[in-house]
């Protein structure tokens, strides 16, 4: 039988079985314990096989976990090896940059500025922009598929990556307009605490966290009306009433259509987008696109 098992799932297995504790290797992976019990369970659903042993006193690999362990590491390696070797080729034959971003940034003009500055100073450089998913808040670093993006803070492993921010902005809310509250020219955040939010998908805590504002909430828990992976889907589920949702200024072009109403809240902080990279990326390209970045915002702060 042919299956298709992705390097994330064993780069999970692996984490799990050297850990032998789930909350530690999530932690290590900078994933969810949750979401990383899930894709356990997936990959031993796949296999057809239990690969831990849970019980009270802790987790312990089985004999196909045993088995699968080794095989993991070596095909983990080879792609590293392999991954590490295509970029210096690419690199090498183009001088490409890879620019990740999970949405446009937008703002005035932001993206134009940096590429023009960075151009001026690299004319042989080529910059490739790539659309990442919303459920990847580092928008291709973790995975080395970009080699700077646009991502919003908090950014989780923090430690991993440096940035530069380059917008600080209000955040509104956006709902739907049939909600009674859009009746209202702005609103207090206490008065959205139990109305449901529209969340991110759950891979990490951080991010999805600050959406749903759970440092303004004063300890209660947020209400979840659905999951969202992307500007169609919050769209569609803010006009159909699912949850509302919170958007910063820059943002809001992308979701005021027919149908939804935005709103200033006051009792939330504000949001921050940044230009970021890996911290242990030395390469002259991502220092000069960086430094570019942060002579375009250097008049804002």
């Amino acid at each position: 039988m042919t299956m298709d098992v992705h390097g994330r799932d064993l780069r999970y297995f692996v984490a799990v079985a050297e850990e032998l504790h789930f909350t530690r290797a999530a932690e290590r992976l900078y994933v969810s314990q949750p979401a990383l019990s899930k894709q356990i369970r997936a990959l031993e659903r796949q296999l057809g096989a239990p690969l831990f042993d849970r019980d009270r006193q802790g987790v312990a690999l089985t004999a196909a976990g045993t088995a699968l362990l080794p095989h993991a590491r070596a095909v983990l390696a080879a792609w590293d090896e392999g991954h590490e070797a295509v970029r210096r080729a690419r690199e090498a034959a183009d001088s490409t940059l890879v620019v990740g971003m999970s949405t446009s940034p937008g703002r005035g003009g932001l993206l134009p500025a940096i590429r023009s500055r960075f151009t001026e100073a690299h004319p042989q450089a080529r910059l490739a922009l790539r659309q990442v998913a919303w459920d990847d808040q580092t928008a291709g670093l973790a995975d080395g598929t970009t080699d700077v993006a646009f991502v919003w803070l908090p950014l989780a492993g923090a430690d991993r990556f440096r940035w530069v921010v380059v917008a600080s902005e209000p955040r509104l809310v956006a709902l739907s307009e049939a909600h009674p509250l859009a009746a209202r020219e702005s609103l207090d955040f206490a008065d959205l605490l139990d109305e449901p939010f529209l969340a991110l998908p759950d891979i990490g805590p951080e991010l999805r966290d600050h959406w749903l504002a759970l440092d303004c909430r004063g300890g209660r828990p947020p209400v979840i009306g659905a999951v969202i992976g992307g500007v169609d889907e919050t769209y569609e589920a803010l006009v159909g009433g699912l949850g509302i949702c919170l958007v910063a200024t820059g943002n809001v072009p992308l979701l005021a259509r027919e149908g939804v109403a935005i709103r200033p809240v006051s009792g939330v902080t504000p949001s921050h987008l940044a230009l970021a990279w890996r911290a242990d990326d030395t390469r002259p390209l991502v220092r000069a696109y960086a430094r570019a970045a942060a002579e375009v915002v250097a008049p804002e702060s």
